[in-house]
C-alpha cells in the first residue's frame, strides 16, 4: 500500500484533543492505588508544558463502579455527571479531562445517549435543577488524561532527562502497553487508534525511546471487570485473567508494563505478588516481577522526577531493577519515609517475589 493510502486510513483512527484550558476530574480510586500519578499529571501539565489546568475540589465520583455493578441507576448517574459538567461550566471551561478510564467511558456513553435521545438530556437537566438548582453545558472536547500526555509526548521527550533505554547497552527497553477496556473497546472511535490499533500508550513508548512488545494476549482484560472483582466469589476469574496475560508476555522478557487505567496497574501489580505467594511463580528475570507503571509515572521518570515523589514505593512489584537499568538515581533510605521525613516502617518481604531492602 502506498504511504499516502496508509496515512488516509490512519486519519480515521485519530481524535480531536484540545491543546489547552482543561477542566480536570480526578478518579475516586486512583489516589488509593498509585497516589503520585495525578499529582504528577498536574505538575507536568502546569510546570513542564505551561498549560492552564483547573483542578476542582468540588467534583464527586462519577458513580461509574456503582453504575457498572448495577447499584446506581443510569438516571442517577446521568444527573451526577451533569453536576460535574455544571462545575466545568461554572469555572468557565469547556474542555473536560477525565483521570479515570471508567469515567471517560461513562461520560462518552452519557453524551452519546443525550445526542441520540434528546428527551433524556432534557430530563437530566430537569433532575439536576430540581436537586441542586444548577444548569450545565456539554463539554466541547472530552479527553482522557492519557490522551493529553500522548498529545504532548514529543514535547515531553524534548525535555526528558532519561529515556526508556538500557544505559549499559543503549538498546530500547522492552515495554508492554496495556489499554484499559473502557478506553477504546466501548466506543472505539473515541480512543486514539480505536480498538484495533490503540496507539495512545504506544506513541508515548516510542517517543521516549522504548520498544513495544507485541504478544498474544496484548488486548486481553487485566481481570478487573467490576463484577469479576467486586463480588468476592468471582475473584478467581479475575486473577486467572491476569495470569493468562503474564504467561503470554513472560517469554518476551519485558522490562516493564505501562497502563492507562486506574484498575489495570493495580491488578497487574498486585496479582503478581498474589500469584507468587500462591504458586511460587514470578514472571520477570532473576526472580523479579515485571514492574507496572501508570503513564504519568513513566512521564515523570523520563522527566527526572524523584521515584518516591511519584509514589513508586507503594508498588507491590519493586521498581528498582528498572530504575537501575535506565540509570535513574534514587535514595533507598527514603523509600519508606513520609513527606515529612518520618520513617513509616518497612513492610514484610514476600516469600518469592524479590524485595529490595537496599
Amino acid at each position: 500500500m502506498k504511504i499516502e493510502g496508509k496515512k488516509l486510513i490512519w486519519k480515521e483512527y485519530q481524535k480531536e484533543i484540545a491543546t489547552d484550558d482543561y477542566f480536570y476530574a480526578r478518579s475516586c480510586i486512583r489516589q488509593n492505588f498509585f497516589p503520585g500519578s495525578e499529582k504528577a499529571f498536574t505538575r507536568i501539565l502546569k510546570d513542564e508544558l505551561g498549560k492552564n489546568l483547573y483542578d476542582s475540589q468540588h467534583h464527586t465520583s462519577c458513580t461509574g463502579i456503582g453504575y457498572h455493578t448495577d447499584v446506581v441507576p443510569f438516571e442517577t448517574t446521568m444527573t451526577v455527571v451533569a453536576r460535574q459538567f455544571s462545575l466545568m461550566q461554572e469555572a468557565g471551561y469547556s474542555n473536560y479531562i477525565a483521570s479515570c478510564i471508567t469515567s471517560f467511558g461513562l461520560y462518552t456513553e452519557i453524551i452519546e445517549t443525550w445526542k441520540h435521545f434528546p428527551e433524556t438530556l432534557e430530563k437530566t437537566r430537569e433532575y439536576l435543577f430540581k436537586a441542586t438548582g444548577r444548569e450545565f453545558s456539554i463539554p466541547n472536547n472530552l479527553a482522557h488524561a492519557s490522551d493529553i500526555i500522548y498529545k504532548f509526548r514529543n514535547e515531553i521527550a524534548a525535555k526528558a532527562k532519561f529515556r526508556l533505554v538500557d544505559k549499559e547497552t543503549g538498546c530500547p527497553l522492552k515495554v508492554v502497553e496495556h489499554i484499559g477496556c473502557h478506553y477504546s473497546k466501548m466506543f472505539p472511535h473515541k480512543g486514539v487508534g480505536g480498538a484495533e490499533f490503540p496507539y495512545v500508550l504506544t506513541g508515548m513508548i516510542e517517543a521516549w525511546g522504548g520498544e513495544v512488545v507485541d504478544y498474544p494476549e496484548r488486548r486481553h482484560c487485566c481481570g478487573f471487570g467490576f463484577r469479576q472483582y467486586a463480588i468476592q466469589a468471582n475473584r478467581g476469574f479475575s486473577i486467572s485473567c491476569s495470569r493468562k496475560k503474564f504467561e503470554s508476555m513472560a517469554p518476551y522478557e519485558p522490562d516493564m508494563i505501562i497502563t492507562n487505567c486506574p484498575g489495570c496497574p493495580m491488578f497487574l501489580d498486585r496479582w503478581q505478588y498474589a500469584l507468587s505467594e500462591m504458586e511460587g511463580q514470578t514472571y520477570g528475570k532473576n526472580g523479579n516481577g515485571i514492574p507496572v507503571f501508570t503513564y504519568e509515572e513513566v512521564a515523570g521518570l523520563v522527566l527526572g522526577y524523584d521515584p518516591w515523589d511519584l509514589g513508586l514505593q507503594v508498588h507491590q512489584v519493586p521498581a528498582e531493577p528498572l530504575l537501575d537499568k535506565i540509570g535513574i538515581p534514587y535514595n533507598p533510605e527514603n523509600k519508606f519515609k513520609g513527606a515529612n521525613g518520618e520513617d513509616l516502617g518497612q513492610p514484610d518481604a514476600p516469600n518469592f517475589l524479590k524485595f529490595y531492602k537496599e
